[in-house]
């Protein structure tokens, strides 16, 4: 499967405290901000560089600096709202569109509902948040929206991922590199990842 699982420590020890049952909706929503800030350093480690001058206290030196690559975050709702703030302290220049996509309950297929993007999507480098890739179905739909819309270079980023979540946005979008704190074993007979953390919705804004 085209997929990184980041396995540093500290990513790891905190996806441990958000899957507990008895994490409330506070705590998880803090949990779901650090490790999405923690997984914004890799997903954002092949940003191109360039050299700048910059005056310190003693001297003229050279220094990197990001080489003017635009940066786009595509929350799913409603769920991929809690991961835009742990971005936005790493990328404040980013820009923000949103998505909303609910999945049927009978049929598990996505179902838009809203779509506000910014314009400029082709020359954006887009990060799509969803806390869970279950099914793949939603993910997959709102990559496929953004492509209508001019992006060309998408990254997904999810806390939890199923196998055949995976495999299904592997199977619609091959060029689309897929970041997850957790691959997860299967999913259960109503779509649910196994062990997941259960609906990340209902546990970010506490309507479980």
């Amino acid at each position: 499967m085209n997929v990184n699982v980041m396995t540093h420590p500290l990513i790891q020890h905190k996806v441990t405290l958000i899957r507990n049952v008895e994490t409330g909706s506070k705590d998880f929503r803090e949990l779901l901000e650090e490790i999405t800030l923690l997984m914004g350093y890799e997903i954002t480690r092949d940003l191109p560089l360039e050299d700048v001058e910059v005056q310190t206290p003693l001297v003229k030196a050279i220094g990197k600096q990001i080489a003017g690559k635009k940066l786009g975050i595509i929350p799913i709702l409603r769920a991929g709202l809690g991961m835009v703030s742990g971005l936005l302290e790493l990328m404040p220049m980013a820009k923000v569109g949103h998505v909303g996509l609910y999945r049927d309950p009978e049929t598990l297929k996505p179902v838009e509902y809203y779509c506000k993007l910014p314009s400029d999507l082709s020359d954006r480098r887009i990060i799509v948040t969803d806390p869970m890739l279950a099914t793949g179905g939603s993910a997959s739909a709102a990559i496929t929206l953004l492509k209508e819309k001019g992006a060309r270079d998408i990254q997904l980023m999810c806390l939890v991922a199923a196998p055949q979540g995976v495999e299904a946005v592997n199977k619609e979008h091959p060029d689309v590199r897929i970041y997850v704190a957790a691959l997860d074993e299967d999913l259960n007979e109503h779509g649910y990842i196994l062990p997941g953390l259960g609906d990340a919705g209902d546990r970010i804004f506490g309507t479980k």
